[in-house]
């Protein structure tokens, strides 16, 4: 029974790892193919509306805002919003406001709560004062060139597109958590999401951008729709495809400023991005684990004995992830020095993560607790 039991183990591994090296080879054909569409953009030219939710001091703040006040763009309107007059972010966007007369810059302090999603509720705070019929909310923490709404806004040329988003990548501004973050991004969103779309249509976004039809929005409910979701980007995309819009994947890709203050809230942070994932795409997340060729090539290794041919795999889930490390840095145009030599940490932390995140749901965000529902609303903790 006992050999029965390690053979099934042994078939399993090699299954798992060679599922992870095509995973590998299908993701550096990917993250090549969206390369050779960066650049591509038509024209659309509507007025457009930018909601910035506002909460603290991210990373390069000013720099974040004011890079979405420099666009090269007809005619737009930002809004700015917090919750709370004493947020020091609010000097913050005061500045940028003085900094740009000319610009339609606008600041909402509004502390009504529409959902346990504090985000979504200033967004609904601030929606009383769009005047244009495209929205673009991006998450404070991201920066952008003056092309960016020319880029964001060119699909809605087509009547039957409601909403547009785009990836981010990852810049570090600390010490070694910081580039274990960005490399999360870069090395296994990134690559992860351009593959599995080779498979399917676009159904959801992303808080780096989501852009929407204002029609689109109201036609789903407004943003109390979303106002308990703790995905609220992967939910406004959904629901707004559900009415028969088209979701469009921009080529433009945001840059994400990553500051991590320490290896504990690292894994916090992607724990609960984890988590939501999970919430949200249950069957996929679970299956994602195919991503992690390393530890799935050292799994392989262990209970095969330390067979030549667990090595040979092994040596090839290396020499393709770290390919797949430099190809993604030369397509998203990735600054600083590569750092090849993290790979497999960041690789071992990553599955970590993703078994870490069947074991509860706690999820911290913006220090505080919550528990996460099998549908992805929030519920307050305690």
């Amino acid at each position: 029974m006992l050999l029965v039991a390690s053979r099934i183990a042994l078939v399993i591994a090699f299954g798992a790892a060679g599922a992870s090296i095509l995973y590998l080879l299908w993701a550096l054909m990917a993250v090549r193919a969206f390369g050779r569409l960066r650049g591509v953009a038509g024209t659309c030219g509507e007025p457009v509306t930018i909601l910035k939710p506002v909460c603290g001091l991210d990373p390069g703040l000013y720099g974040n805002l004011r890079s979405f006040c420099e666009q090269d763009y007809p005619e737009f309107q930002v809004i700015f919003g917090v919750r709370d007059r004493d947020d020091p972010a609010v000097a913050v966007v005061e500045r940028v406001i003085r900094d740009f007369p000319g610009r339609d810059l606008s600041l909402v302090v509004d502390d009504r709560v529409i959902g346990t999603n504090l985000k979504v509720s200033n967004l609904a705070n601030m929606y009383g004062q769009v005047k244009h019929d495209i929205l673009i909310v991006a998450d404070s923490d991201m920066r952008v060139d003056r092309g960016y709404l020319k880029a964001v806004t060119a699909p809605f040329a087509d009547p039957q597109v409601g909403a547009v988003t785009c990836l981010y990548r990852g810049s570090p501004v600390g010490g070694l958590p910081s580039v274990l973050g960005s490399m999360f991004i870069n090395d296994w969103f990134l690559p992860s999401v351009l593959a599995a779309l080779t498979f399917s249509s676009m159904r959801f976004c992303f808080g780096a951008t989501m852009a929407v039809r204002r029609g689109a929005l109201e036609e789903i409910g407004g943003f109390s729709a979303l106002a308990s979701h703790i995905a609220d980007d992967y939910m406004l995309g959904r629901l707004v495809a559900d009415c028969g819009y088209k979701i469009v994947l921009s080529p433009y890709v945001v840059e994400n400023l990553v500051l991590e203050p320490g290896l504990g809230a690292l894994v916090r942070h992607e724990l609960r991005w984890a988590r939501t994932v999970r919430s949200v795409q249950p069957l996929g997340y679970t299956f994602s684990f195919l991503t992690h060729a390393l530890p799935l090539a050292l799994i392989l290794l262990v209970v095969s004995g330390f067979a030549p041919l667990a090595w040979a795999a092994l040596a090839l889930a290396l020499t393709l992830r770290i390919m797949l490390h430099y190809v993604v840095r030369a397509t998203f145009g990735l600054r600083g020095l590569a750092a090849p030599w993290l790979v497999p940490l960041r690789d071992l932390l990553g599955f970590v993560v993703w078994a870490g995140s069947f074991f509860g749901r706690d999820v911290h965000w913006r220090e505080q607790t919550f528990l996460l529902e099998a549908d992805g609303q929030l519920a307050m903790k305690g």
